[in-house]
């Protein structure tokens, strides 16, 4: 059984398949009606009006229409399309068990347990005969597929056969019979328009099932007697056949299959059994483990079958229907009805080759399963189920093609799988060993080869190579050398598909295809809804393939599209060109022309071949939403401007591919203010002043137009604009003219218009018009401002642009590939760029603007477009008589498009490519990889006491200009070892801030601190170089030796220091400022501080009467010959005390004969032999409870993670 399709719900009672599409509906006992896509697997639609469980449904032959009957005594007929129920038929007067459409006539046939079968006619909505006989439930009813009959069968042990050709006749009669129809249908039960052909008896308990042969005068039915019976039937009487026993419990349902000549049965046992009609004998079973079935029904029209169980339904199939086939040349050999076939695609000749035997074994699935051909022996391997998986080797005679009609005698062999890996030498998977056997074509093993992985099948990848599957992976595995080529990891692989030049493979899967090359090095992986059922390379290196309802095409990067619906599955086989060759699942050679246009199209743009791509937007029907966002998604927004009609999407994708001609025509076209705002903006981006100005005009936006014509220097048209301000009567926009263009008068003008007559004096007053500020003060009175003294008054008016003459920048480079060459061929060359002159802005001449009414400038702006055929006398120049064949080539029509020019590699991305060092990649900028580099070089987690220094390292090394104040500040790198005689091309690595003579200066000025006894001024210098090394660069391998070494002086120092600030703070606890004053001497400091640190720990011990250690120090600080005498005096005195009284008061966890390093964070000793951890980093040492913790010596790297060390120099990357 192969199962397609599976659901899980309540009991399904019900099930039919539709004619036509993929559909199936289950009525559960829930009394919901489920629609279910049985190839997408999905749930289409549900219907829930029955009360009670729903026995019986049926789809319709032609009309959206299904019937259901319920245990509520209602057949419903409903539309699926309208999502409703359109009238129910009342009339049952107990649970319906099915209801069954006629495949011609308007009638529907109803079997019900009130012991009558129903006739209705849906269109009238009228019960048209009701079949009365049986004397217990009828648990089903149907019609024949060709002739008036109907079966029954009921729990009263008899199946019934109804002819109801009178029924027939009546309906069919002329109108006299029509009208006579309702009295000859009086009596309920007595109707003489149906009856009882035969009864057939013969099973002893209640009969669930009966169904007619599709073709033969057979009946097959089930009972709860667990047997099936077969009864054939003539014109006068039906008879026993055969009775078929093997269920163990009720028979449920039975039927005879549409295209095999065998029985399919299920049973309340939990089992479907497949019969052989012919013999009479049990095929094959197929259990499930806790469901009981409940019926069964076959589509009309392809190999599938349903049943329904306790938890749902299953959708299957008995056989495999795929034709084995395999590829040679010009032609393809595949098997047909027992025959070894050849078909030429040049010629479209099919030929018989010679006959194969029939398999020993009865059983589904033992046809051909894969075929191998070897074209040079002319030999054929054929893989079949037989014997758990078997092979058979035909060899085709060179002549007498197909002459024969006995099979020939083949060379057969146990295998998984088998294919030829070679002229005259084929490989043979077994499965128990997992090893090839590779044999010869007498069939004698050659060589043994053990597979690398466990293997379930092998197919064909080149000359002397197999491509082996597992569960989760394939491999190339080499035959002669024994080795793994290639390996990818992939779903379950069914079929393989090589390219002609065997550079590329093709893995299809049940829901996906995976292209990969010929090591198997992964390109791309599809993932599919519906079922994958087969494909081929075209030339182009396209994949072409096949699912259950489509032709689709894969292109070398992944893309996918439709090429054409199928009806029924097609296995594909080769491409020629626009040819597709397939065989369909009845084995015949189906060739097909389709259209590639729009794969060929998408290929060409991937390869960059843009002079295909402009032949086929010239030459083909490409169009649709599909194109127009697959071109926007690939980055071709301009290509995809020449397939859209709609002007909105035109005028988007006119901006989006930066084409501001052609946004202007679209706009034009639409005219609505947001386009042109829209379009301003763009053309603003671009520096195209001319399209600015004119959008602006279009959308009256009289603000900005000032400013534009303020910046761009047009002022001639700044006083217009202000003349319109006026007629508008826009103060405001009026005044801000007047300060644009700096004219005082004209702002004094209208100051005083508006009232303000203090401003309007004191203007006129600063600027020097005497007059006027003379007749303004006599106006004002004693309210004349007073004007503040020893001030300078300065013209208040902007600077004139630095360029104020056409569009910027001056910058103009060629179009693209698409710009001009797709542009419509009609045009005339002066139509370009119409509205696109320089002058456009002239439109804004409003002479006669002083004789308009205030508010009204419609007369103003209306003037403003521009003549469109404003023809000058143009250069007069006369054509040239060129031949005709020559091609002159055409300038670029309208001016230059503004084209960014490509930016060249910033100095900082060099420096990040070039070096491995944190502090170069901090220089650039890129904190992120010098954050990552450090974390794998140095385990540092804690970046926040770094980052004040990243930041001093990335501007040390730039400076920055100002050119000019409306330009952006320039960065400029700075390089180290950067010398004049160098060339400019060559980039040097960057300047940092820190160095390592920084670092010595601070190693002096700690000693120093801690000489003088200031411990925490030493600790900030010692923990500064600990921050600072890691972004320090040295050249030499000896100066990363004296890098290494400052970071363990470093380190001791500041472990040091921190014991010592910490006994400081301890005043109450006499014991443990003992044991850190004695690891402080402990620490490897230079000479003069080990001296300190010894006469500190000596005094603190003998004070708290610990007289033997004190002794300790006293004797280490006198083998240290302390230069100054007093220590060396006291130490003596200390000696000769604690000799008296070698004891100690207080114990201490202090053992001077045992080597220890103390740890960085809890201050206690790690005697040799203990574990500990140590920070990747400063090397300090830590108990194992620190592991993963931050180190407390540096504060900057993780106790005991993993890192690869020091990297300062490039020396080291070398």
């Amino acid at each position: 059984m192969l199962t397609k399709f599976e659901t899980k719900s309540n009991r399904v009672k019900g099930l039919s398949f539709h004619s036509k599409r993929p559909w199936i509906l289950a009525s559960l006992h829930s009394g919901v009606i489920q629609l279910w896509d049985y190839r997408m697997g999905t749930l289409i639609d549900r219907f829930d009006e029955h009360d009670g469980p729903v026995r019986g449904v049926h789809f319709h032959k032609s009309q959206p229409l299904f019937v259901s009957g319920g245990d509520d005594y209602k057949i419903k007929v409903w539309n699926y399309k309208l999502h409703r129920c359109l009238f129910t038929l009342l009339g049952h007067l107990d649970y319906i068990r099915t209801v069954q459409f006629h495949h011609e006539y308007p009638w529907i046939v109803s079997a019900s347990d009130d012991q009558t079968i129903r006739i209705w006619n849906w269109q009238s909505r009228t019960c048209i005969s009701v079949l009365t006989g049986h004397n217990h439930y009828v648990m089903c009813a149907s019609f024949h597929p060709k002739e008036d009959l109907v079966v029954s069968a009921s729990l009263d042990q008899t199946v019934r056969v109804w002819d109801i050709g009178a029924l027939r006749k009546k309906t069919v009669s002329p109108t006299d019979d029509i009208l006579r129809l309702p009295q000859m249908n009086t009596d309920l039960f007595g109707g003489i328009d149906a009856v009882v052909k035969y009864v057939l008896e013969g099973h002893d308990r209640g009969v669930n099932w009966a169904s007619f042969h599709p073709t033969l005068p057979l009946i097959v039915s089930g009972a709860d007697d667990r047997q099936v019976k077969i009864w054939r039937m003539n014109d006068t009487k039906a008879w026993e056949v055969d009775t078929l026993r093997g269920h163990t419990n009720n028979v449920s349902c039975v039927l005879f299959h549409s295209r095999q000549d065998i029985i399919v049965s299920n049973s309340e046992d939990k089992s479907i059994r497949v019969w052989d009609a012919t013999k009479r004998t049990g095929l094959q079973t197929f259990r499930r483990e806790h469901d009981r079935f409940w019926n069964l029904v076959a589509h009309p029209e392809i190999n599938l079958l349903a049943a329904g169980h306790d938890s749902g339904m299953i959708v299957f199939k008995l056989e495999r229907e795929r034709p084995a086939f395999s590829l040679s040349g010009d032609s393809v050999i595949y098997v047909k009805d027992r025959f070894i076939r050849s078909f030429e695609y040049s010629t479209q000749k099919d030929t018989q080759l010679i006959q194969i035997r029939r398999p020993g074994s009865s059983g589904l699935n033992q046809g051909p399963r894969t075929l191998s051909y070897s074209p040079s022996e002319k030999a054929v391997l054929i893989c079949s189920d037989v014997d758990g998986g078997s092979y058979e080797l035909y060899v085709i005679p060179k002549d007498g093609y197909g002459r024969s009609d006995v099979a020939q005698d083949a060379k057969r062999g146990v295998g998984g799988s088998a294919v030829f890996v070679a002229r005259n030498r084929f490989a043979v998977l077994e499965k128990t060993s997992n090893q090839i056997l590779v044999k010869n074509l007498k069939n004698e093993i050659v060589k043994k080869s053990v597979l690398p992985i466990a293997t379930d099948a092998v197919f064909y990848a080149g000359t002397g190579n197999l491509l082996c599957r597992s569960e989760d992976k394939v491999v190339i595995f080499d035959l002669q050398q024994r080795i793994i080529l290639g390996d990818l990891q992939t779903p379950f692989v069914r079929y393989v598909v090589w390219s002609h030049d065997m550079e590329s493979v093709a893995l299809l899967s049940k829901h996906s295809i995976v292209i990969a090359d010929k090591k198997l090095v992964h390109r791309c992986t599809l993932h599919e809804t519906i079922r994958v059922k087969s494909g081929a390379w075209d030339d182009n290196g396209v994949f072409i393939y096949t699912t259950l309802t489509h032709i689709k095409y894969c292109l070398p990067n992944g893309d996918c599209g439709i090429i054409k619906t199928l009806d029924a599955p097609l296995y594909l086989s080769k491409i020629y060109g626009n040819t597709i060759f397939s065989l369909d699942r009845d084995g015949k050679n189906c060739p097909m022309i389709v259209n590639s246009t729009e794969y060929i199209f998408k290929l060409s743009l991937l390869r960059k071949r843009y002079d295909q791509v402009m032949g086929m937007i010239k030459n083909s029907e490409l169009c649709g939403q599909a194109m127009i966002s697959y071109l926007q998604q690939k980055g071709f927004p301009q290509v995809a401007l020449y397939f859209v009609k709609d002007e909105r999407t035109h005028f988007n994708l006119a901006l989006e591919s930066g084409n501001i001609e052609k946004a202007l025509e679209a706009a034009k076209k639409i005219d609505e203010k947001d386009y042109w705002y829209r379009l301003g903006v763009e053309a603003l981006r671009q520096g195209n002043a001319g399209i600015v100005e004119y959008a602006y005009q279009k959308t009256k936006n009289f603000e900005r137009l000032s400013f534009h014509y303020l910046i761009t220097g047009k002022l001639d048209k700044l006083s217009k604009m202000m003349k319109i301000a006026e007629v508008k009567n826009d103060i405001m926009g009026q005044f801000h003219d007047a300060l644009y263009l700096g004219d005082v008068q004209e702002r004094v003008q209208i100051l005083e218009n508006v009232g303000h007559l203090p401003l309007a004096y004191v203007t006129a007053a600063v600027h020097g018009f005497r007059d006027i500020a003379e007749r303004l003060a006599s106006e004002l009175g004693e309210n004349v401002p007073n004007l503040p003294e020893g001030k300078k008054a300065s013209l208040l008016i902007p600077p004139p642009p630095v360029l104020s003459a056409g569009d910027w920048p001056l910058l103009m480079v060629s179009k693209g590939i698409f710009e001009g060459g797709l542009d419509d061929t009609g045009k005339e060359e002066d139509e370009y760029y119409e509205e696109a002159s320089a002058d456009w802005g002239e439109s804004l001449d409003i002479g006669e603007a002083d004789n308009l009414q205030n508010g009204d400038i419609t007369v103003v702006l209306d003037k403003d477009t521009p003549e469109a055929n404003d023809e000058e006398g143009g250069w007069d120049l006369e054509d040239l008589d060129l031949p005709p064949d020559a091609e002159t080539p055409r300038a670029s029509k309208g001016p230059s498009v503004f084209v960014t020019p490509t930016t060249g590699m910033p100095v900082s991305q060099i420096w990040v490519q070039k070096s491995s060092l944190a502090a170069d990649h901090a220089a650039a900028g890129n904190f992120d990889t010098a954050m990552r580099l450090l974390s794998r070089q140095l385990g540092i987690r804690n970046f926040a006491l770094l980052k004040p220094l990243f930041v001093d390292v990335h501007l040390g090394s730039h400076s920055f200009l100002r050119a000019f104040a409306s330009a952006p500040v320039i960065s400029l790198a700075v390089e180290r070892g950067w010398s004049e005689s160098e060339s400019p091309n060559v980039r040097r690595p960057p300047a940092l801030v820190y160095n390592f003579s920084q670092l010595e200066e601070k190693l002096k000025a700690g000693y120093k601190a801690t000489t003088a006894g200031k411990f925490s001024d030493a600790l900030r210098h010692f923990m500064s170089i600990l921050h600072t090394v890691p972004l320090v660069v040295v050249e030499t391998r000896r100066e990363v030796d004296e890098v290494k070494e400052l970071i363990i002086v470093a380190k001791e120092y500041v472990l040091g220091l921190k014991m010592e600030l910490k006994r400081r703070e301890l005043k109450n606890d006499p014991a443990r400022q003992q044991e850190l004053a004695a690891y402080f001497t402990h620490c490897n400091l230079q000479l003069p501080h080990v001296r300190l640190a010894l006469q500190n720990a000596m005094t603190v011990c003998f004070k708290a009467k610990n007289l033997s250690t004190a002794a300790n120090f006293a004797r280490r600080l006198l083998e240290a010959n302390p230069s100054n005498e007093n220590q060396a005096k006291t130490a003596r005195q200390v000696l000769q005390a604690a000799e008296r009284n070698m004891t100690d008061a207080t114990e201490l966890n202090y053992d001077f004969r045992n080597p220890f390093v103390v740890c960085g964070a809890t201050y206690v000793p790690i005697y040799r032999g203990q574990k500990d951890f140590a920070c990747p980093y400063c090397t300090a040492r830590f108990v194992p409870d620190r592991h993963g913790q931050l180190c407390a010596v540096c504060d900057l790297a993780v106790v005991g993670s993993d890192a690869s060390g020091l990297v300062c120099s490039p020396a080291q990357v070398r």
